[in-house]
């Protein structure tokens, strides 16, 4: 996964909820993203470039504390 701002990344369908682990060692939850949205990240090349344009300030989101609850993320 290629990308100069995103380290990680995992979808919880069952929640819709888009979890971000970004460079800078931040985590941020994107609440209600589809998971068409999610499959569509998931299969572009330019990850940063792609979530900036369709997810970020369009979901709600939550920062999440490092160390908390954390799973595995891709």
């Amino acid at each position: 996964m290629p990308s100069a701002v995103i380290a990680g990344y995992n979808y919880d369908a069952s929640t819709e909820t888009l979890t971000v682990r970004y460079h800078s060692g931040k985590i941020y939850n994107y609440l209600n993203v589809p998971e068409k949205v999610f499959k569509e990240m998931r299969a572009t090349i330019a990850k940063g470039i792609w979530f900036n344009r369709h997810i970020k300030g369009k979901y709600p989101y939550e920062a999440v504390t490092p160390g908390l609850n954390q799973t595995k993320l891709l």
